[in-house]
């Protein structure tokens, strides 16, 4: 019996080369939203994590694309990032704060529900308590003034606390720290880096021919 599982979390951002066999190699291979990753980043695609409030959401769930791309159909899971209530919550703030995030807040997570449930999937909410665990952490890195957290590390956040178990190996692939000005990347960045050091996960870098799995 097989105690230890590679579990692949692949960001949508530059994968290195020669990374696919390894991606594709993994016990569990989680991608996010569109899953750009998918191609360079191999194939494998076991769940689906999405960004289920905004205009994100609204464009995945509002045509056929997102919903007929192969890895979504592939995925046996989809994973609403955050918690529809806390976002709630956030609403009156930001309306002070950021009044251009109008629609932030706009929860689509029971069209995720549906989704999954028409298509025979599991659907699963990420708790709001990852999400404030992850702020308190990530405080200690200095961030910059955010939103939010990115989904990539919130989904970091999760797997390390509920679904990887012990001597698990949480691997990195495409979390280049960058994008949507109101997540705190360079935190996040050094946060991540810290949790690297202390050997909780690791980085995918380029591969050589000699470093591909043959197997799982």
């Amino acid at each position: 019996m097989r105690n230890r599982r590679v579990i692949m979390i692949v960001g949508n951002g530059e994968v290195p080369e020669g990374a696919a066999a390894r991606i594709d190699a993994a016990d569990l291979v989680i991608r996010f939203n569109d899953c750009r990753s998918a191609g360079r980043g191999g194939a494998r695609t076991d769940i689906v994590a999405v960004c289920n409030t905004g205009r994100p959401a609204l464009a995945m769930l509002g045509g056929g694309r997102w919903k007929t791309s192969a890895p979504v159909r592939q995925a046996r899971e989809i994973w609403s990032v955050r918690s529809g209530a806390k976002f709630a919550a956030m609403r009156a703030a930001l309306a002070a704060t950021h009044p251009d995030l109008d629609d932030l807040c706009d929860d689509y997570t029971a069209g995720f529900d549906s989704f999954a449930r028409a298509t025979g999937r599991k659907h699963r909410v990420i708790p709001a308590e990852t999400h404030e665990a992850l702020e308190r952490d990530l405080a200690r890195f200095e961030p910059s003034p955010y939103v939010a957290p990115s989904s990539g590390l919130v989904v970091v956040a999760d797997v390390l606390a509920r679904v990887a178990s012990a001597g698990d190996e949480v691997v990195l692939a495409g979390f280049g720290h960058s994008g949507w000005e109101w997540h705190p990347f360079a935190a996040e960045r050094r946060y991540v880096d810290a949790l690297a050091a202390a050997g909780r996960l690791s980085r995918l870098h380029q591969s050589h021919p000699s470093d591909l799995p043959q197997g799982a």
